[in-house]
C-alpha cells in the first residue's frame, strides 16, 4: 500500500501539474473571429494543407507526378514544413 502512495506522490503529481500548466491563457495564441476564439494552430494547419495541395497541383501540372515516388509523403512533408514555418514566423520569439 505504501508503494501506491509513493507512486501517486512522486509520479502522478508532477505529471498532472505539467498537464494543467498548458491550460494557461497567457501563452495561447488565439484570435477572435465572429465572437469565437480560434487557436493559431488551426490557421497554421490550414496553411500547411493548402500548400500541400498546391504542391500536388504543381507536380501534376509539370508532369513530375509521373516520376516522383511516394508523392503522398512528399506533399505531406512540404505541407508540414510550410505549416511549421508559418507558426515560427507568426508566433515565434
Amino acid at each position: 500500500m505504501k508503494g501506491r502512495h509513493f507512486f501517486k506522490t512522486a509520479v502522478l503529481t508532477p505529471l498532472l501539474a505539467s498537464a494543467i500548466g498548458g491550460c494557461a491563457v497567457r501563452g495561447a495564441p488565439s484570435f477572435v473571429i465572429a465572437g469565437s476564439y480560434f487557436p493559431g494552430w488551426m490557421f497554421c494547419g490550414l496553411i500547411g494543407v493548402v500548400s500541400a495541395f498546391a504542391v500536388r497541383v504543381g507536380f501534376v501540372a509539370s508532369g513530375l507526378a509521373n516520376f516522383l515516388p511516394f508523392q503522398l509523403f512528399v506533399c505531406s512533408a512540404f505541407g508540414l514544413c510550410c505549416g511549421l514555418l508559418a507558426w515560427l514566423l507568426w508566433f515565434g520569439q
